[in-house]
This record gives structure tokens, C-alpha cells and sequence, in this order.
């Protein structure tokens, strides 16, 4: 035995033996859980024994939707997400831009137009004298829509005359001009000038990406892919990266990792399933996305948005031709790939279902984990039908404790009701996962926690929490993300509980949060991260 963690308060996540005091490790396996006193006697002269001091333990975090690289790169770029005003975007970017080489481009950024009063969409009138030598798109936190200036529109070739976008949307003012704000598949005009990442530069953002996921204790992810127009070829180079960091003995965090749909015939043809993965990686999966964000006014209702009456929201590009997006999904399927549909409005999720249901009759019974990414606002009748259909409801708590803060005035109350549904749909039978959608949102799987425990939204107004009929326990949490995680992407066999032949992924936290009160939770720090048998991670 190489490894023996002793004097502590395991939460194993099996049934059959819920807590445990102490667990052996050899190699990437844990061979052993038991009482402290009998994993010491299975000690030997090498083993080393760390004293968990009675902290309590729990399995390794899965984020089961992330966007790794992204949320790598971000670390390195300017962070709008805290600004509190259309001029503090405009004065953080103005500071940011001073310390770039000049014509750098200046990418992600994560405003919220909603933490401002009023809520107005920004302009790249307000950012053009601020960055008058580095072309600007910067997204909104949701990243369904971003800001670009004037350089980067000259850059793009967009000017007034530019065509409407199916999928998407030019914001335009009175008059009719392009105000810099490109929603959904319309991002897609400037994205394409913007420069594809180089080897080096992805390289460094993954390892950026997860030294944050040993600090946050998460130890699998299931990497959505990169956006815009270049997003398969650069996650493509994101794959590669995975694979030479494994080659080399320096990943860090296990990886399922996501192409667009689209893309579906490289992966079949590259003679990938899903099936075929390792323990550290695997590449055979796809997503689709069918709408866009609530933030955006692009997620997908049945009704119009009650503060923009004009709009039920935008279907995706991806699904303009319904028929040949079925094809995709049908043909993905039959090459034994396992797919991932982005639904956030009512009228999505209803779509999304559908499109499973017709896929299990076309191609018949398998193992196939259909999911939902997001599932975020549901028709009440819809609820039934992920335990139904056996589809999972990948979902990102925190992103309530945002959208709880607007989300009445944009859709109405009535429809808030199965927001974020996470009660409803365990009550229904659904299987539920929980992620981030770092980089969305914090790659923290304590936030996430705290979120769907407690549901109080991040200006304070709800202390009961928003809708607070779908709460969930603290053990409901932490079961999505562990073993619901891994249930996802089809490893459960693998990770997601600590027991005795399963992989050697844990996590010593600083509290008990089954114990401590809910709203300290987002107070709790993970003091070490053990990764396939090694300690990756010792706070200090």
C-alpha cells in the first residue's frame, strides 16, 4: 500500500458502506476503506500516512460541463465580470489594453449588463476612445453574446451594411447602425478574423486550467469545447495538448472531452468511440447546441420574453435545417458517439427531448447516456420526461444565483417556478449532474454546492433562496457532482465513489459540510486534492 489516508470522516458515496474512517491506495486504485485501525495494519514500511486530522473526505469533484481551454485562457485576459457600470468596463479595458503589445487582440472579459443600473447593453462608442490601438471582443459572461470596437468591426469588414445573421443577431440603434454587440451565431462575423490560437499559447492555458482544478479539488472534466467559428480546430490543438501532457506524465485532471456535431464524421472516421477512451482521456463525444442564454434574450420560450415582447428567443444555426441536424445526431449515434444538446429555453428543452425520443426509436436500444446541457427553464409537463427517456440533466447551479437576481423580470414568476429545476427533476427520477460552465462561471465545485443547497441569488435578495422548493440536500449536491458526473459520461464503473477498486481520486476539505450551516459552504477551502493515487494538490 502506498498511500493511506487515516482519522477521518469519509463520505464514500457508496451505499454500501456510506462513511468510513480511513482508505488504503496502491498505485491509482483504492484497495481498501475501512476503520483507521485496520488500514494501518495493512500498512507497510513505505507507506505514507497522512492524518486527515477527522476533516472530512470526499470523492474527486467531476465538473460535468466545462470549457477547459477557455476558461484557461480567460486567467490570462481582462476581467470584466466584477464591473458595475458601462464606464467601468470601458476604464478596465482602457487599463488592460496599456499592458498588451499594440493590435493584440482583447478577447473574453465576462460583463454582465445586468449588474448595472440600468441594465443597458454597452456600445462601442463607450470602448473605442479606451482601445483605440488593440481590436476588441470581449463576451458577456454567458458568452452568447460579445462587444466588439470599431477596430475589430473594421477588421471583420462589418459595418451598417451588414446582413442579418440567421441564428443570431446584430444589435442595432435607431437608426439602424451596428451598436458592437453581436449575439449568438452573429458573433460568428468577427469571430472569424480573430487569430486561432498557437500551440504554445493553448498549451499554457490548459495547465493553467488545471493547477485550478487541483486547488478547487476537481479531478475530472468533461470539456464542452471551445466556441466560434475556429472552435473545432482549436479544440482539436486542445486535444493534442491532452494527449502530450498524458505522454509526458503531466495531466493533471481526467478528461472526456466534446467536438462540435458537425465534426461528428472526423471522430468516426478517426475510428474513435467513446468506449475506446483511457482512465485519463477520452474523445468520443459531441455537442449541439439548439438555442442561446437567458441573459442574451436568445434562449428558446414557447411565449415571448416579458421585458422583450418582441422575441421568444433564437434557434440555433445548428438547427435551421432540422433535418439535416437529425441526420448528424442519428448518423453520431450509429458511429457509437454519445452526444451532448445545449437547451436553456422551454421550447428548447421540449425540442431536445423530442430529438431523443425520435433517436431512441430510429436507432434502437443503447447505452447511449443522452444528455441535456443546461436544461435551465422547463415546460412542468417536461419534467417527467428525463426520467422517461433516461436523459440527463446536465446543470450548472450556480448560474440561479446570477440569473435569480433577473431572471422574474425576463421571463415572469410563473416560468421561474422550474428554473433550474433541480428538485422537481430528482423527485421525478432524472438523473442530475452538476458543473460550472467555467468559465461562466467559478470552476468551484464548493460554489456549485452552496448554490444548490442554498439558491440565495448574489445581490443578497433571496436569503430563503429563489424558488426554494427546488432545493436540495447537501448529499443530493455532492452526489451530482461525483458519482452523477461520472455516471454522465459513462465511468461510474471507474470514479465517482470511494471504494475499493475504483481510481484513487479524493478530496480533504477544510469543513464538514454535511454538518456546518448551508450558507458557510461557500466558505469551505480544499486543503489537499489526491489525483490517481498522488497528492497534486496541499494547501498551505
Amino acid at each position: 500500500m502506498d498511500l493511506a489516508i487515516v482519522d477521518a470522516q469519509i463520505w464514500t458515496g457508496d451505499p454500501k458502506q456510506p462513511e468510513a474512517e480511513a482508505l488504503g491506495i496502491s498505485g491509482s486504485r483504492i484497495v481498501a476503506v475501512d476503520t483507521t485501525a485496520a488500514i494501518l495494519g495493512l500498512a507497510g514500511p513505505r507507506t505514507r500516512k497522512i492524518d486527515a486530522g477527522r476533516k472530512r473526505v470526499v470523492p474527486g469533484f467531476n465538473d460535468a460541463h466545462v470549457h477547459f481551454y477557455m476558461g484557461g485562457d480567460s486567467l490570462a485576459g481582462v476581467d470584466l465580470r466584477g464591473a458595475t457600470s458601462a464606464r467601468e468596463l470601458s476604464d478596465r479595458l482602457a487599463a488592460f489594453a496599456k499592458t498588451r503589445p499594440r493590435g493584440e487582440w482583447i478577447l473574453h472579459g465576462s460583463w454582465d449588463h445586468e449588474a448595472w443600473t440600468p441594465p443597458l447593453l454597452p456600445t462601442r462608442e463607450l470602448i473605442d476612445d479606451a482601445t483605440p490601438d488593440h481590436p476588441v471582443f470581449v463576451s458577456r459572461l454567458d458568452g452568447h453574446m460579445a462587444l466588439a470596437n470599431a477596430l475589430a468591426m473594421k477588421r471583420a469588414g462589418v459595418d451598417g451594411g451588414a446582413a442579418d445573421v440567421a441564428g443570431g443577431e446584430i444589435v442595432r440603434d435607431a437608426l439602424g447602425r451596428p451598436t458592437g454587440v453581436f449575439k449568438d451565431a452573429a458573433q460568428n462575423l468577427v469571430d472569424r478574423v480573430i487569430p486561432i490560437p498557437s500551440r504554445e499559447r493553448v498549451l499554457e492555458a490548459i495547465r493553467a486550467a488545471q493547477a485550478l482544478a487541483s486547488r478547487n479539488g476537481v479531478t475530472s472534466v468533461q470539456d464542452m469545447g471551445v466556441l466560434g467559428t475556429h472552435g473545432a480546430e482549436t479544440m482539436a490543438e486542445v486535444v493534442r495538448t491532452y494527449r502530450s501532457l498524458l505522454r509526458a506524465g503531466e495531466l493533471r485532471v481526467r478528461v472526456s472531452a466534446h467536438l462540435p456535431l458537425p465534426e461528428w464524421r472526423r471522430l468516426a472516421e478517426a475510428g474513435l468511440r467513446v468506449e475506446d477512451g483511457g482512465e485519463m482521456l477520452r474523445v468520443g463525444a459531441v455537442k449541439s447546441f439548439l438555442d442561446g442564454s437567458l441573459g442574451s434574450t436568445t434562449a428558446w420560450f414557447d411565449e415571448p420574453y416579458a421585458d422583450a415582447p418582441g422575441t421568444c428567443g433564437t434557434p440555433s444555426d445548428e438547427i435551421l435545417d432540422p433535418e439535416q441536424h437529425y441526420r448528424n445526431m442519428r448518423e453520431a449515434d450509429a458511429a457509437g458517439l454519445r452526444i451532448a444538446l445545449h437547451a436553456i429555453g422551454d421550447r428548447a428543452n421540449g425540442v431536445a427531448l423530442d430529438l431523443w425520443r425520435r433517436l431512441a426509436a430510429d436507432n434502437g436500444p443503447r447505452d447511449r447516456r443522452p444528455r441535456i446541457e443546461h436544461a435551465q427553464h422547463l415546460r412542468p409537463a417536461d419534467v417527467a420526461r428525463f426520467a422517461q427517456g433516461g436523459v440527463i440533466a446536465s446543470m450548472q447551479p450556480y448560474h440561479c444565483l446570477d440569473d435569480g437576481r433577473w431572471a422574474d423580470k425576463r421571463i415572469g414568476a410563473a416560468r421561474a417556478r422550474f428554473t433550474y429545476a433541480f428538485r422537481s427533476l430528482i423527485d421525478a427520477g432524472a438523473v442530475v449532474a452538476f458543473g460550472s460552465d467555467w468559465s461562466v462561471a467559478p470552476m468551484n465545485p464548493l460554489l456549485t454546492i452552496y448554490a444548490a443547497v442554498t439558491r440565495r441569488t448574489l445581490d443578497g435578495q433571496h436569503p430563503d433562496g429563489w424558488v426554494p422548493e427546488q432545493k436540495v440536500s447537501v448529499a443530493e449536491a455532492v452526489r451530482a457532482c461525483t458519482y452523477q458526473g461520472a455516471y454522465a459520461s459513462g465511468e461510474e464503473e471507474l470514479k465517482g465513489t470511494l471504494a475499493p477498486g475504483k481510481l484513487a481520486d479524493l478530496v480533504v476539505l477544510s469543513d464538514d459540510i454535511f454538518s456546518i450551516e448551508p450558507g458557510a459552504i461557500r466558505d469551505v477551502r480544499v486543503d489537499m486534492t489526491i489525483f490517481d493515487g498522488r497528492v497534486v494538490f496541499e494547501r498551505s
